[in-house]
């Protein structure tokens, strides 16, 4: 069987919901209670950011916390609103064929495999070994994979030169946490022992994702530190889950924002984890964990996002913890707006921000 027929086959399961407090493991399982409904509304996007959410709507997409996770990965993404825009202003949505891709698996479940980006002019091996980044797309931990957060890690491929392994890993409900964890500890653990066979320089691995993904890069970072495996070099993490305390002020100020917002966070979390304790754990709850002696890190938010609270205090704690942090926080833009620098002004400045911290990582 393919993996994609596979996949497929794997979302068309499902068992009957279970109770609440049991965190049902079927995708056709009815969204939790929401919680009580803020009137406070979210600063104005500016006007490029304005028009992809507005695009978003025009293509029919739903609230996310009143579906069921199958409905809800079928959902138009925010990159599809993103791509609509470039279609209206005539830009080509097509791959970059400046870059190709191959995908391998790194475990015997289907989900578990990565789309490895290499740049065509070295497609018939490097002069020198490239760098290679890490990267843990976003979603969650229950919708989205990579090819919904395919134009980040192309990007990355191409203006930085290097090879970027952009890693799936098993959703939530069918697999609860600790899965994609365990799943984002295990690829990177291939990474560092195939770089080198893939024409990439093992002295010189990064991690970067993207919300959930921002999540998995930081914990896979301690991770890499506490089972002795190669540290990364840098952690590039956007808008990360990273504290789980819900009367942040992100929470608050950007509870009915868009295409996050705070209702969401409570349906990812009601989906993803078996248990209230699980939202505590400090893989998730960042903000707890051990973040000693962990590599340089960058921390990239944006204004208009329930997860805005997380960057920073995380940032915070990496400070407290000794750690090298820069976190910056880009206004007038929302969650998922990173990748869409083609049409987003804020979203270029801040991928020339991450590529900047890379590079300048790998030169090192």
């Amino acid at each position: 069987m393919s993996r994609r027929i596979a996949i497929t086959a794997a979302l068309l399961l499902g068992t009957s919901a279970a109770a609440f407090a049991q965190s049902p493991g079927s995708i056709d399982a009815a969204p939790p209670p929401p919680p009580p409904a803020s009137a406070t509304q979210p600063p104005k996007p500016a006007p490029d950011m304005q028009a992809v959410l507005d695009q978003m709507m025009a293509l029919g997409a739903k609230p996310i916390e009143t579906l069921t996770p199958l409905k809800a990965r079928l959902q138009p993404s925010a990159a599809d609103a993103a791509h609509a825009v470039m279609h209206k202003q005539g830009m080509s949505t097509a791959p970059d064929p400046a870059v190709v891709t191959q995908e391998m698996p790194y475990g015997s479940d289907p989900m578990q495999y990565a789309r490895i980006y290499r740049p065509a002019s070295a497609a018939g091996g490097a002069a020198t070994p490239m760098p290679v980044i890490v990267y843990y797309h976003g979603g969650g931990w229950v919708i989205a994979d990579i090819n919904t957060y395919d134009d980040t890690p192309r990007a990355l491929s191409k203006q930085l030169n290097a090879i970027v392994v952009s890693v799936e890993y098993r959703h939530a409900p069918e697999f609860k946490f600790p899965a994609q964890h365990e799943d984002a500890a295990a690829a990177y653990r291939w990474v560092t022992q195939n770089a080198a066979s893939w024409g990439g320089d093992p002295r010189k691995i990064a991690l970067a994702g993207e919300s959930a993904g921002g999540n998995l890069v930081v914990a896979t970072a301690i991770y890499a530190r506490d089972n002795g495996l190669p540290p990364p070099v840098h952690v590039l993490s956007v808008y990360p889950i990273a504290n789980s305390d819900m009367n942040l002020p992100s929470r608050k100020d950007a509870a009915n924002a868009k295409p996050l917002n705070t209702a969401m966070l409570n349906w990812f979390g009601y989906y993803y984890s078996t248990t209230k304790a699980d939202q505590m754990d400090p893989r998730v709850n960042l903000v707890k964990a051990d973040l000693h002696g962990l590599p340089p890190t960058t921390i990239v938010n944006a204004q208009i996002d329930p997860l805005r609270s997380d960057g920073e205090t995380l940032a915070a704690a990496m400070r407290k913890a000794g750690d090298k942090v820069e976190q910056k926080t880009f206004p007038g833009v929302t969650h998922e707006f990173f990748g869409m620098g083609k049409v987003v002004r804020g979203a270029y400045d801040a991928e020339n921000y991450g590529i900047a911290r890379l590079k300048a990582a790998f030169a090192r």
